[in-house]
């Protein structure tokens, strides 16, 4: 037995010794993996952690009631514009015209302004539109039932006070059609916007771009030409107040396409109209002349 356990002693202390560098050099391992861990995750952490900290800073005593200007009788800037998507359909028994749109709101506020530098590099927040003062913009001659059909979407916020807000929202709107010329119409139909509450002296409204709205990005419409978006600011004073009411009026020029009327509707009409002619020269006792006449006019009543 004695010479069974001398002889079992050394393979005992060479396993020990293997099993030991193994558990050493995993460790290692993950030592080294636990650094670079901690070195990808602490610049997270920190930015993380500035941006709370820069949120907590700003909002907690931030009055969304409050115009943010240095001097209560200074008007706050507003820069407006859109851009138009897309023309979904215009309803000429309803005088309405509907479109997909994306406007563009952009100011200064005094109240969200910070040193980046002091914020870990922090330059720019989302924050949602409840959370901050919001010019009330909105579209005067809006059919929607709900009356402002955007979408309330995270205002984009600089370190300088910048605020850019764009929410995209399908708009009805009121459009005189007139349909004199059909199928050979044009028609402009004119979205009118302006702050609901506030005056000139309060809020000073431009005009972003003076060509009017961004048809860069336009799906074309099947039956509809676009022929421009034209934009205007218009100062208007009442007799009743002496303070301007501003406001921003775009232009929707459109034209009928008229080659799927002009052989679907005009073509047919002419073709059935100018078979009547031949009834003449058929003998007057003749029966096609009858059934002729027949044909010709339940077709014009088809088309």
């Amino acid at each position: 037995d004695g010479g069974t356990v001398g002889a079992g002693g050394p393979m005992a202390d060479l396993l020990l010794m293997s099993s030991a560098r193994m558990v050493l050099a995993l460790a290692g391992t993950l030592g080294r993996l636990g650094w670079m861990w901690l070195l990808v995750a602490v610049p997270v952490v920190n930015a993380g952690y500035h941006e709370k900290r820069l949120l907590h800073n700003l909002l907690d005593n931030y009055n969304v009631l409050e115009r943010p200007v240095v001097n209560e009788s200074d008007p706050l800037q507003l820069s407006f514009g859109l851009t138009l998507m897309q023309i979904i359909d215009v309803d000429e028994k309803n005088q309405l015209l509907i479109t997909n749109i994306w406007l563009k709101l952009e100011w200064n506020d005094m109240n969200v302004r910070w040193n980046s530098t002091e914020y870990g590099g922090v330059r720019d927040l989302r924050i949602p539109p409840h959370r901050l003062w919001k010019p009330d913009v909105l579209m005067y001659n809006s059919a929607d039932e709900g009356f402002d059909g955007t979408y309330p979407t995270n205002v984009v916020v600089r370190n300088n006070g910048s605020c850019l807000y764009v929410p995209p929202g399908i708009f009805k709107s009121t459009c005189k059609i007139d349909i004199t010329w059909f199928p050979f119409d044009d028609q402009r139909c004119e979205m009118k916007f302006g702050s609901w509450t506030y005056d000139g002296f309060q809020l000073d409204l431009q005009l972003q771009d003076e060509g009017g709205g961004d048809i860069s990005s336009f799906i074309t419409n099947g039956e509809w030409e676009l022929l421009g978006v034209p934009g205007k600011r218009n100062e208007i004073y009442y007799n009743c107040c002496p303070e301007p009411y501003i406001d921003i009026t775009f232009a929707i020029l459109i034209r009928r396409k008229t080659l799927y009327y002009f052989f679907n509707l005009i073509v047919p009409c002419v073709l059935i109209a100018s078979m009547a002619l031949l009834g003449f020269t058929l003998p007057p006792d003749s029966g096609e002349k009858l059934s002729l006449g027949v044909t010709i006019l339940l077709s014009l009543t088809v088309f």
